[in-house]
């Protein structure tokens, strides 16, 4: 049954003061992956320091934390949703088409590996007037989710709707509720509305929320694949700005000159760009020179070995952090890829049973059959070429006699929506083909019999 406004009051408090304890450290990966100037300057730069040095500063930011998880997330898509004896979706893949999860799904997974977590809720919806179930996917910054013995399904959840309203959801119902200042006194919080969501697994009632984790870790809580490299983000930054100050202040040739001052600053920078100096009416002692232009090489070497070094732990391509693509064959590419494929599929195996439990959960909703046996389809995301494949799956085929429609979602470039087509055209053509021959089987059999040969009659000499 649902909570009285008293008990949703304080359920509230509590989950308030749980998001309180989440909120630092979610807060600072958010910042580190936005590298906002405004919000975090680079370590050491000291107070008061000429504001040509706090822009260049500012202009020191490599964020290559955010093409980390990009490179992840950009090679987990889910395809379809189907069980071991059957090529075709379940029926409850059209909720996923019509909620657009196709989109949705990619902030979901970003999210869990920015964070070590993220959310899905799936509550009842309509659509045309047929139930339709309603998901969404949810950052932690968004959503707070406490769990109890179960790890499966969570006690409560506290969805952050807009500043000052909120969702508390349990396993009976949806509260809307408003926050004020002062939410530690309970007259700061508000109960405006309660719906009954009536969901429920395995005709049990569940509060219908999905968790989405980076990894599956058992001693300590998932932390994302941001946070452990915070202190490799502000070496590649700390080492940038000396390079921007090196280069800015040190890596031209600067030229001095003692015994002469010029007139105004237009004589100076006459005097500066011209290749031939010549003074009129100066002093005989007047001496010209150059100061040694500082070398770069070995910023550019340190910044370097730091990024091979949170390429290498982070399981990114170090030619794709540093862009060095030269003479690199097939084979070479596939072997430097090998370490990010296997931290893709440890990321796609963790979520990809969270994806499973969400669509379970929308078929109980829809009142449709829930097959556990059913697993999502992830989409082959390895660069290949065409005829590369080609090659590939025809050995498949003539050496392992794999049926070629089973390998036709292998091929590179080819979406879901179009072997489905390719399916429905290769039946179509097989029934096409068999009532061909039943018919000219048919006619075959109604054709008359040949007349026999006639007899040569004797005739009388």
């Amino acid at each position: 049954m649902a909570l009285s406004e008293a008990e949703v009051i304080e359920a509230t408090r509590k989950m308030l003061a749980m998001r309180s304890l989440e909120e630092t450290r979610l807060d600072r990966i958010h910042e580190y992956l936005r590298d906002d100037p405004d919000k975090r300057d680079i370590g050491g730069l000291p107070t008061g320091a000429p504001a040509d040095v706090v822009r260049l500063a500012r202009l020191s930011r490599v964020n290559l934390l955010q093409y980390i998880v990009s490179a992840r997330v950009q090679n987990m898509y889910i395809d379809g949703f189907r069980t071991p004896t059957s090529p075709n979706d379940l029926a409850v893949w059209n909720v996923w088409q019509a909620n657009k999860m196709d989109a949705r799904q990619i902030g979901i997974n970003r999210a869990a590996l920015s964070f070590g977590a993220s959310y899905a809720t799936a509550l009842p919806g309509t659509r045309g007037g047929e139930p339709v179930p309603v998901l969404r996917g949810y950052s932690p910054r968004q959503m707070t989710v406490a769990y109890g013995e179960d790890d499966e399904w969570p006690v409560l959840a506290l969805h952050q709707v807009m500043p000052g309203v909120f969702r508390l959801i349990d396993e009976t119902s949806v509260y809307r509720v408003v926050v004020g200042k002062d939410s530690a006194d309970a007259k700061g919080v508000t109960v405006i509305r309660t719906d009954d969501h009536g969901v429920t697994w395995q005709g049990e009632p569940v509060t219908p929320v999905v968790r989405f984790r980076e990894t599956d870790n058992l001693d300590d809580p998932c932390r994302g694949i941001v946070e452990p490299y915070f202190p490799l983000q502000d070496q590649v930054n700390i080492t940038t700005f000396g390079l921007q100050v090196a280069q800015h202040y040190g890596a031209f040739r600067q030229r001095w000159v003692i015994g002469w001052l010029a007139e105004n600053e237009l004589t100076a920078l006459r005097a500066s760009a011209a290749r031939l100096m010549q003074f009129e009416d100066a002093p005989g002692d007047v001496q010209v020179g150059e100061f040694q232009q500082t070398e770069l090489r070995g910023y550019i070497e340190s910044r370097e070995a730091t990024i091979r070094h949170l390429a290498t732990v982070s399981q990114t391509p170090v030619h794709e952090l540093l862009g060095q693509f030269v003479n690199l064959s097939a084979e070479a590419l596939e072997a430097a890829r090998a370490s990010a494929a296997a931290g893709v599929e440890e990321n796609r195996t963790v979520s990809g049973e969270s994806y499973e439990q969400l669509l379970n959960l929308a078929a109980e909703i829809m009142g449709t059959e829930v097959d556990e046996s059913a697993s999502v389809v992830w989409r082959d995301t390895r660069v290949r070429s065409l005829r590369e494949a080609a090659e590939a799956l025809g050995m498949l085929v003539e050496k392992l006699g794999v049926p070629p429609r089973a390998l036709w979602e292998r091929i590179p470039g080819v979406a879901q929506h179009e072997v489905e087509r390719w399916n429905a055209m290769a039946a179509e053509g097989d029934s096409i083909g068999a009532l061909t021959s039943m018919l000219d089987r048919q006619a075959a059999g109604a054709a008359p019999a040949p007349a026999p040969a006639p007899v040569p009659v004797p005739v009388a000499a």
